[in-house]
């Protein structure tokens, strides 16, 4: 470490941790959220460690994009070797470096098979931002349609399409055109279907949840009625969604939803995008969330027509977890959405897309998915970890924590209640609000970092997809201490 703030971490002490924060602090926009008022000095697996000597037990993961677990030994070898080769050869001025052509390579064999054209920039948002330049280039039409509580970034394109907060387009306005955003079938909160949506809560797992209901129909009759009343589908390009909500509480879809939505872009001639950004990755328990609800794409067409039905989303938007926390994005989509005529050289690009060191994370990052079998992990430890937070539930106050749900190491909580309310009928009560964000300032006291989710009071168990039993059993732990604690206060 050199410099003056560094200089000050070289004691060890919390005091010298606190002087380097206010320096920082007094360099950084207010805009800049601090979750928890720590300097990190390494990571390792599921932990990371601190200044001063903490260890932290990272349920977070930055967000779920240290997929393979901070500083896993292949990436960091992968890393290491790529710099002392070259760091970046610029994507348009040269046709590739080698850590692409492995990259790609690799894609190839996780990504569907009828994606098979890659653009890679540096963030989500950048890709999302390019996913639908891409659609409205190749349909010629202006609109795009997102859901409710969903979350594509922060840009000023994405920002258009994030619903979850209204924090993240607060004072941004106007945003861009042609946006319209359609309600997302969340099955707790449904109004039409309260006794049969919300009878189970709270569930061991989302799976035997969605099993034991099916959608009232209502969110997609709503999106046929946008099309009829707000965005004629000749003028919509492109429907966007998250697989999973992310930042908009880790609400999964009711069966048959995605596959209805499939239909519907096939009957109007509309492209369908993936945000597998948070999803992806083996972050769910297979490489990417849509695979739980849409077929297997099939083979690339040779057809020039667009958009033919491929089973899958026409355009899938990846990051976060590909590079194990390198800054590395990109979007996938099929050969016949990006003729020439429509896309000519020149109109994607992007400085610092297919950075070689960040490729070669990536490439090692989907080396070790694959051979350690994290998927199969993800989900084991997803169901552990689900099962234990459905026996808290049963410990607490009747209602208190109102859903336990996702897939794999993609689980949210949501706290609440359902009560009869004296009529019989389940009804969805809604708790004090800042319950989620004092129980992740309980669970940072007890040296594990946890996030909220969304505009509701839930918080969501995000960690690298290399966690361990015991790992998953301490957190439980630590949790459940959290809950109780502020319970107790409140």
């Amino acid at each position: 470490m050199t410099g003056r703030l560094a200089s000050l971490l070289a004691s060890g002490t919390a005091s010298a941790a606190r002087k380097a924060l206010d320096g920082v602090y007094a360099h950084t926009p207010p805009g800049v959220i601090k979750f928890n008022d720590v300097v990190i000095a390494s990571g390792e697996g599921c932990w990371l460690t601190t200044v001063d000597g903490r260890r932290l037990l990272d349920m977070a993961s930055g967000i779920g994009a240290v997929s393979t677990g901070h500083c896993h030994p292949a990436v960091v070898a992968a890393v290491q070797a790529q710099a002392a080769r070259v760091v970046h050869a610029q994507q348009n001025v040269v046709g590739a470096h080698t850590a692409m052509v492995d990259l790609f390579d690799a894609l190839s064999g996780v990504l569907p098979p009828s994606l098979d054209q890659y653009f890679l920039a540096n963030s989500g948002a950048e890709a999302v931002d390019n996913a639908v330049k891409i659609a409205k280039a190749v349909t010629g039409r202006p609109n795009v349609i997102a859901f409710e509580g969903g979350f594509h970034g922060r840009t000023l394109g994405a920002m258009a399409l994030t619903s979850s907060k209204t924090i993240y387009r607060q004072g941004f306005g106007p945003t861009l055109a042609g946006v319209h955003i359609a309600p997302y079938p969340y099955c707790l909160h449904c109004k039409a279907q309260a006794a049969t949506c919300h009878a189970g809560y709270p569930t061991v797992t989302g799976e035997r949840r969605n099993a034991e209901i099916s959608c009232c129909g209502g969110p997609l009759e709503s999106l046929e009625w946008m099309l009829a009343t707000q965005s004629a589908p000749s003028d919509t390009a492109a429907i966007i969604l998250e697989p999973i909500l992310g930042e908009g509480g880790f609400v999964a879809p009711p069966p048959g939803f995605l596959a209805g939505l499939r239909q519907l872009c096939d009957k109007h001639g509309i492209l369908l995008i993936a945000d597998e950004v948070q999803t992806g990755a083996g972050r769910t328990g297979l490489w990417w969330g849509h695979q739980h609800w849409l077929p297997a794409p099939s083979t690339p067409s040779s057809s020039a027509s667009a958009p033919a039905n491929c089973g899958g989303p026409d355009l899938l938007v990846f990051a976060k977890g590909i590079a194990s926390g390198y800054p590395l994005a990109g979007v996938a989509t099929r050969r016949e959405l990006v003729p020439a005529d429509r896309m000519p050289p020149g109109t994607l690009g992007g400085t610092y897309g297919g950075n070689a060191v960040a490729c070669a994370a990536a490439a090692a990052t989907i080396d070790v998915i694959n051979s350690e079998r994290l998927t199969d992990n993800s989900r084991e430890r997803g169901q552990q970890l689900r099962e234990g937070l459905a026996k808290l539930a049963a410990e607490l106050p009747p209602g208190l924590i109102a859903d336990v749900r996702g897939r794999g190491l993609m689980v949210g909580v949501e706290f609440g209640g359902v009560t009869d309310g004296g009529s019989g009928a389940p009804r969805f009560m809604m708790p004090k609000k800042g319950i989620a964000s004092a129980i992740t300032k309980a669970c940072a006291a007890r040296d594990m970092l946890l996030l909220t989710a969304g505009a509701r009071e839930s918080v969501r168990f995000l960690p690298p997809l290399t966690i361990s039993a015991a790992e998953v059993d301490k957190a439980l732990g630590l949790f459940g201490e959290a809950v109780r604690e502020v319970v107790a206060k409140h």
